[in-house]
C-alpha cells in the first residue's frame, strides 16, 4: 500500500501551483545535468538539487496542510511552523542555483 500512499501524495502535490513550478524546471534540469556534468558526480549533484527542491515542496505542502486542518484561525504558531517551511524551500531553491550557477561558470567561463 506505501506505493499507492506515494503516488497518491505525488498526486497532490501536483495540486499545488509551486510544485507544479517547481516541476516543470526539473522536467528540464534533470535532462540538462546530463547534458552539464562532466561526471557521474557533478551530474548527480545537480540532478539531486532539482529532485531536493521538489521533496522539499511536498514536504512543506504536508506542513500547510496539517496546519489548515487544525483550523482557520490565525494562531502564531502555525504561522511559525508556516513561515518555516517556506523557508526550507527558499534554501533549497537557493542551494540549487547556486549548484547550477557554479556548475555553468566552471563549464562556459573558467
Amino acid at each position: 500500500h506505501a506505493g499507492g500512499y506515494s503516488l497518491a501524495g505525488l498526486r497532490a502535490g501536483w495540486h499545488e501551483k509551486a510544485f507544479q513550478q517547481e516541476a516543470l524546471c526539473a522536467f528540464v534540469l534533470i535532462p540538462a545535468a546530463f547534458w552539464l556534468g562532466q561526471s557521474w558526480e557533478q551530474t548527480a549533484l545537480l540532478a539531486g538539487t532539482a529532485i531536493l527542491v521538489l521533496i522539499v515542496e511536498l514536504l512543506n505542502s504536508g506542513i500547510e496542510a496539517a496546519i489548515d486542518r487544525i483550523g482557520p484561525e490565525w494562531h502564531e504558531l502555525s504561522k511559525k511552523a508556516k513561515d518555516m517551511g517556506s523557508a526550507a524551500v527558499l534554501l533549497a531553491l537557493c542551494l540549487c542555483g547556486a549548484v547550477w550557477a557554479a556548475a555553468l561558470y566552471h563549464r562556459f567561463i573558467a
